[in-house]
């Protein structure tokens, strides 16, 4: 049924229509607490976009979230729902914290962000391949075990950093401040080119990063060999196996590649922004890079897109509660919620209504084309 609609409506007009229906829903929400949905609707745009530098915040989230929505997208490919990429960017942050305390003192940001980059992603890959072995060779579910292991991960960062990473005299759960080799540049020039006034924002030079995974998630989904296998077993695994496709190979390297994805989100918060590895800082990303990868038809392209919007929707969110009192926190992450239950869960609620209409449309001009 999804190959009979036009690739502009699969990819562009479906989606919009869930967004919008999601959208109308929440200015219903807002209505409800006595506040004007234009007025929200104003201070989400313009705080994401223009006020105290929401610009750089809104491409700050939304870099994180291109790392987990690329992730949870490769495993999709695979016909593998990766729910472990909260816990994989997790373990991620742990080689991106070892490579900066051993290197910020010693060597500059350039050189000490090719060790931090290559730890992130292997140690994500490392903690995805036990779920993707479990799956591959004894039959596992997969979606059990990274969540399983999500909570794994919690629990073996709060043993390290309590015990062995922060300093001896810190009550914190922190390890200490990185030096300056090991702090990625901020990109507030970039953006002052543009016209825009940042503020400060934590934007830098991962956002850059994240471009070119996606760039070479794009390559190695259509572009290889590898790929065609990948996508071949997610669509019908039988047919691949039957086509001499090795399944667990395929379905470990794929684990692999999203865990390193995942891996890499930590890149942004601990060494772009807070400059130190502390407990929480991937807030959720690996969780919201389902709702971005499923609403970007995981495709490198539509990630990007999905990606920024709810980069807009965290910034622009925290101006509206900020500028509206009866709009509080937790209505912002109702609103996040409706945008990922119509663009995730509800996604094919218009498809076959869709389908029929560009059906006829289709069998229409046929029968004007034969006479």
């Amino acid at each position: 049924m999804k190959k009979e609609l036009p690739a502009w409506v699969d990819y562009g007009l479906l989606p919009l229509i869930n967004l919008l229906l999601a959208f109308l829903i929440s200015g219903l929400v807002v209505l409800l607490v006595g506040e004007s949905p234009v007025r929200a609707a104003y201070y989400l745009v313009s705080g994401a976009f223009t006020i105290g530098g929401g610009i750089g915040f809104t491409l700050f989230y939304a870099t994180s979230f291109i790392f987990t929505g690329l992730s949870v997208a490769v495993a999709i490919h695979c016909g593998l729902f990766n729910i472990g990429s909260e816990g994989q960017a997790y373990i991620g942050g742990l080689g991106v914290a070892l490579a900066c305390l051993a290197l910020d003192g010693i060597m500059p940001w350039y050189v000490t962000m090719v060790v931090a980059t290559a730890g992130a992603a292997a140690f994500g890959a490392g903690w995805a391949f036990i779920p993707a072995w479990l799956q591959a060779r004894r039959g596992s579910h997969i979606v059990i075990t990274t969540i399983m292991f999500n909570f794994i991960a919690a629990s073996i960062m709060v043993w390290l950093l309590v015990d062995y990473l922060k300093p001896a005299a810190s009550m914190a759960p922190e390890t200490r401040t990185f030096l300056e080799g090991g702090q990625l540049p901020k990109l507030d020039w970039l953006l002052e080119l543009f016209g825009f006034k940042v503020a400060g924002a934590p934007l830098n030079v991962s956002f850059f990063i994240a471009l070119a995974c996606c760039f070479l998630v794009w390559l190695l989904i259509w572009r290889t060999r590898f790929g065609y296998e990948l996508r071949t077993m997610g669509t019908n695994p039988t047919a691949a196996v039957y086509a001499g496709i090795p399944e667990a190979r395929t379905v470990i390297i794929a684990m692999l590649i999203s865990g390193a994805l995942a891996g890499l989100m930590a890149l942004n918060p601990i060494m772009g922004d807070q400059h130190r590895l502390n407990l929480d800082f991937v807030a959720g990303a690996g969780f919201v890079g389902i709702a971005v990868a499923l609403m970007g038809r995981n495709h490198p392209v539509g990630i990007i897109f999905a990606a920024i919007l709810f980069g807009v929707l965290y910034q622009g969110g925290a101006e509206v509660a900020f500028n509206m009192p009866n709009i509080s926190r937790d209505m912002i992450v109702v609103i996040q919620g409706l945008v990922i239950l119509f663009a995730g869960a509800l996604e094919h609620m218009f498809r076959p209504a869709l389908t029929r209409y560009f059906l006829a449309r289709r069998m229409a001009a046929a029968h004007v084309a034969g006479g």
